[in-house]
């Protein structure tokens, strides 16, 4: 009994110490070259030509932690695989979120801009329209203008008119006619007659200067004519009623704008007796409350005489 005791005591000794040397023999081993291809639609086996190629090359698996090594070498490699999706993930997330970024910074300031053009646009129309508009009614006060010049047109400086074959000027009292002829024209040959109400002036045997009906009656005694340097006849008419402006001199010329006729000061000792007895009553003078040299009234611009 005691000869088998000591045998199963030295066999437990031998298998420590192979035990022992395996590891040792494991390290002296020279490294050894794993040939394999990786198919990535078969990973699996490819772990199991690594599996097997361990397996024959060394005695790994001898080693009853080996599956709970290999099981943990797993996990941490599954663990970092995730990790790294994870990173990737996060990552490909934050360049989306970037590029969204981007194209939304973008696609708003495009917002802008081509808000921006419509404005300029609709400005730039809105100043053509309104450029327009008043080119429109400049033209059309200039249209008026010339329909009421036409109509009413503005005195010369006179306070009569300049037409093409004569003029005339006039104050309150009287008229002025001056009617061009050929330069050496004589007074014989000038036919002018002065009535109340009608007046007619121009060359024996040529077609007339003036026909027509006056605007208003004269006084015929005191108005004459007279041959000017031999260039020009001059008419000097005396109104009847001496205080009002004549718009035309014969019915059917235009009509000027009384209201355009500017008068120059002057007293009431330069105007004639009757005619200054019947302004001091449309003034309401009475004798001795104020003496008329010291009085004005507005009355036409000094007549003009070609």
């Amino acid at each position: 009994m005691a000869i088998l005791s000591d045998y199963r005591g030295e066999e437990q000794q031998r298998q420590q110490q192979q035990q022992q040397q395996q590891p040792q023999q494991r390290q002296t081993k020279a490294p050894k070259t794993f040939n394999a291809t990786l198919d990535p639609s078969n990973p699996l086996g490819f772990l199991q030509s690594a599996f097997e190629f361990v397996s024959i090359e060394c005695d790994f698996f001898h080693n009853d932690s080996s599956e709970k090594e290999v099981g943990c070498l797993a996990r941490k490699m599954i663990e970092k695989h995730r990790e790294e999706q994870e990173k990737k993930k996060k990552i490909e997330i934050e360049k989306q979120r970037d590029e969204l970024e981007i194209l939304k910074k973008k696609t708003e300031q495009e917002k802008q801009e081509r808000l921006l053009l419509w404005l300029r646009l609709r400005l730039r129309l809105r100043k053509r329209l309104l450029s327009k508009r008043k080119r429109e009614r400049k033209r059309k006060r200039k249209r008026q203008q010339k329909r009421k010049m036409k109509r009413n047109p503005n005195p010369n400086k006179g306070n009569g008119f300049d037409l093409h074959k004569y003029s005339w000027v006039q104050n309150l009292q009287e008229l002025t006619v001056n009617v061009p002829v050929p330069f050496g024209t004589k007074s014989s040959s000038i036919l002018c007659d002065i009535k109340k109400n009608h007046l007619k002036v121009g060359i024996k045997g040529q077609p007339l200067f003036i026909d027509g009906e006056l605007w208003k009656t004269i006084k015929p005694d005191d108005s004459f004519w007279s041959l000017e340097d031999k260039k020009a006849i001059s008419i000097l008419l005396t109104k009847q009623d001496q205080l009002e402006w004549w718009r035309c001199l014969v019915k059917g010329d235009p009509l000027i704008d009384t209201q355009k006729i500017h008068p120059e000061n002057s007293r009431l000792s330069d105007l004639e007796p009757e005619m200054r007895s019947t302004v001091e009553k449309m003034m309401g003078l009475n004798e001795g409350a104020c003496s008329p040299q010291s009085i004005t009234l507005y009355e036409s611009q000094s007549t003009h005489r070609d």
